[in-house]
């Protein structure tokens, strides 16, 4: 007597196409950064995952971080849960000129919505790039 199970090719495609459906919504993905040889602390780094399935590496920054020092960067701001899970409040695009800058009114606002720490992501090469990422994570700007 075998143990064989049946199951129809259309029903694991149907399987397949319901996981990437769970899996599309925005979340952070905390990566694993290890101590250098002498000690030093990690690297606080975090990554999140785009409704695309793109992943963008983030470092965690203070909410009372200085924002003139972000430059061209998507900033996320987050509300770490007690669990430590974390949730996304806003996410804006910043850049080098005045009018791009982070304001202190974006932070302001994202603070009174509850968020606790600024990921910032600086892989994004130009104001396309990280107005392209700002869409990808859901433009949840406040």
């Amino acid at each position: 007597m075998a143990n064989k199970r049946a199951l129809s090719w259309s029903v694991a495609m149907r399987d397949i196409q319901n996981d990437r459906a769970r899996r599309s919504d925005v979340r952070e993905e905390r990566l694993r950064t290890a101590t250098s040889l002498r000690g030093t602390p990690a690297l606080p780094l975090s990554a999140w995952r785009g409704q695309s399935g793109r992943r963008y590496v983030v470092g965690i920054h203070a909410l009372d971080d200085d924002p003139s020092e972000v430059g061209d960067a998507v900033v996320i701001a987050v509300r770490r849960g007690g669990d430590g899970t974390a949730e996304l409040v806003a996410v804006t695009s910043a850049g080098e000129t005045p009018r791009e800058r982070l304001g202190r009114g974006w932070l302001t606002r994202a603070r009174a919505r509850g968020a606790t720490e600024m990921h910032v992501h600086r892989l994004a090469e130009d104001a396309a790039a990280r107005r392209a990422v700002v869409a990808d994570l859901g433009g949840a700007v406040v």
